[in-house]
């Protein structure tokens, strides 16, 4: 038999449970699931490992083009390989994808530049849903929406919201919809200016959990009326989900994306750690019993996805300036892949889940499914060696990203990506890329072939 490799002796993982067999690899997909191990065949080796899907991660910022200095693609998706994310979809706010030929010239500037396979979406601009339809022809992945004025791009009130969602709802399309409300966080930000506040804390009252909890719900609301088809992005508390949850309940396309930060870090951080802990919404959690329930909600589906929310800075760019002034945003592509598999050790999740909620389920609502975020014949053999016993602590000086430092420094993990396969090729080993650049463009789920 003329076959590439096989994946020998490992568990494999699906959302359906876990089995022993091995994969059998052709052409950059998957040709066979089998208990035999053909003659003639290179042989990996997977004894004591699990063996899942690549993970699929649809909500990176790598800056690139627009302020590579922050991050761009050769580093940030380094960074996702050598973690296990073998797909992304990047939206870049420095400069935002508008129109078809952004999108073609955004394509056509990032050959040769991406480790993994990638997908770009577009951002919806408010008075522009006249664009929808080209861009979702075009390839666009999705459409990143803001409810309120954030990185430069501005925010829609509802009737935008409505207009571009009814346009989505005519081709298509699906929508990323960044919720907090402009006038509530308008509001607080004057009143905080007024007083002379400029602590760390003011990231709390000025990205308040009203403005959140409003934007989510008036969104939640607008999407099922419209017939569109959305995910609500980087959900950071019960109270939203719950919002979300009861407009799906009465038919909404809506789904629930969520981000580590909203698990595992506390709201009173910010206090000590200042810009470090600068990103919006901003966490949430205040007890053990938020993390829990934020747990939870992950493993029944309420929260359908995760994410990283990439938007990485360095820490001289965190640093330069005050809690008004820093950027947004975290690093995640080098952590999240880890504390998932490590949430899996501590029984907060199943490793099922891991497969469900970070290459499943979001292949599956932005169009990348079933070539991606399965292992199954016919997908594309993007593959993860996990030996889930190995511990390790996450620190600054391991960070692939352009960032060079993560929030999670110094946490100890249960869990590691010891081999990462895009269509079948070696791109990262043990912590390090082996295969650079390798990675193609993905056209979004409407793109039509000229």
């Amino acid at each position: 038999m003329d076959n590439d490799l096989i994946i020998a002796g490992g568990t494999l993982v699906s959302p359906q449970g876990k089995r022993r067999g091995n994969v059998l690899i052709r052409d950059g997909q998957v040709s066979a699931i089998t208990q035999a191990v053909p003659p003639d065949v290179q042989v990996i080796d997977a004894t004591g490992l699990f063996v899942m899907p690549g993970a699929v991660d649809t909500h990176v910022h790598l800056m690139d083009p627009g302020s590579p200095e922050r991050e761009d693609f050769p580093t940030g998706t380094s960074a996702a390989a050598v973690s296990g994310v073998t797909t992304i979809i990047e939206h870049s706010h420095g400069r935002p994808v508008r129109t078809t030929a952004d999108l073609n010239e955004k394509r056509h500037y990032l050959v040769g530049r991406s480790s993994v396979d990638f997908g770009l979406a577009a951002h919806a601009w408010p008075g522009s849903s006249s664009d929808v339809a080209d861009l979702w022809i075009a390839g666009a992945a999705f459409f990143k929406v803001f409810t309120c004025t954030t990185h430069g791009v501005p925010g829609h009130n509802p009737a935008a919201l409505k207009a571009h969602l009814e346009a989505t709802a005519l081709s298509g399309a699906v929508s990323l919809i960044h919720c907090e409300d402009e006038s509530l966080t308008a509001e607080a930000e004057s009143l905080l200016r007024e007083d002379g506040r400029d602590d760390n804390a003011i990231l709390i009252d000025w990205r308040n959990r009203d403005a959140e909890i409003v934007a989510a719900a008036v969104a939640a609301i607008l999407v099922r009326r419209t017939s569109a088809r959305a995910s609500v992005a980087h959900v950071s508390n019960p109270e939203v989900a719950a919002y979300i949850a009861a407009e799906r309940a009465r038919g909404a396309l809506l789904f629930a994306e969520s981000c580590p930060q909203y698990f595992l870090l506390r709201e009173d951080e910010v206090h000590h750690q200042g810009p470090l802990r600068k990103f919006t919404p901003p966490a949430r959690a205040r007890t053990s019993d938020d993390e829990a329930q934020m747990w939870r909600l992950l493993r029944e589906g309420t929260l359908t996805h995760m994410s990283t929310d990439h938007a990485p800075s360095t820490l001289e760019q965190k640093r330069d300036g005050d809690i008004w002034n820093v950027h947004f945003g975290l690093p995640g592509l080098d952590s999240t892949m880890s504390l998932l598999l490590d949430a899996a050790a501590r029984d907060q999740l199943a490793y099922e889940d891991v497969v469900r909620v970070y290459c499943e389920k979001p292949a599956q609502i932005y169009g990348l499914w079933p070539r991606k975020g399965r292992l199954a014949v016919g997908a594309d053999a993007d593959i993860l060696l996990v030996d889930p016993t190995a511990k390790r602590t996450l620190r600054n000086d391991d960070v692939l990203s352009k960032a060079g430092w993560t929030p999670y420094d110094g946490r100890e993990v249960q869990g590691r990506v010891v081999q990462t396969f895009l269509r079948g090729q070696l791109i990262a080993e043990e912590g390090k890329p082996v295969n650079d650049r390798v990675g193609r463009f993905l056209p979004g789920a409407g793109a039509v072939e000229a």
